[in-house]
């Protein structure tokens, strides 16, 4: 080989190794996204759980005790609201405490006059 031609390769070289790193480094980069997106979605359905099992508390009560809790209220890490819009209807939404004005799980309940 001449001595130009030695050159030359070891610059293809050099150059190829380079590339690799930086796609390499981009991928990397990637998954580590993904791998955030994942831990995010994980903790939002752990959030959406224990709202859940708070609205599931809330639908097995009968409508005395549901009368005695209108209004807001913090019950655990939420805050739920408990509205009557009719008079054998309930509205329940809960809302986390960092931000009461955003509902997570919304229901309505149906109660039916006392005789």
């Amino acid at each position: 080989m001449l001595r130009t031609e030695r050159g030359v390769v070891l610059l293809e070289v050099i150059i190829a190794l380079t590339l690799l790193t930086v796609s390499g480094l981009s991928m990397i980069a990637i998954v580590e996204s993904g791998m955030e997106s994942q831990r995010q979605v994980r903790m939002h359905e752990q959030e959406l759980q224990a709202a859940n099992r708070v609205l599931g508390a809330y639908a097995l009560l009968a409508r005395a005790d549901l009368d005695l809790r209108l209004g807001r209220r913090r019950v655990g890490e939420f805050q739920v609201g408990l509205q009557r819009p009719e008079p054998t209807l309930y509205r329940v939404g809960i809302a986390p405490e960092q931000a009461p004005d955003l509902e997570l799980l919304v229901t309505v309940l149906y109660r039916p006059s006392a005789p």
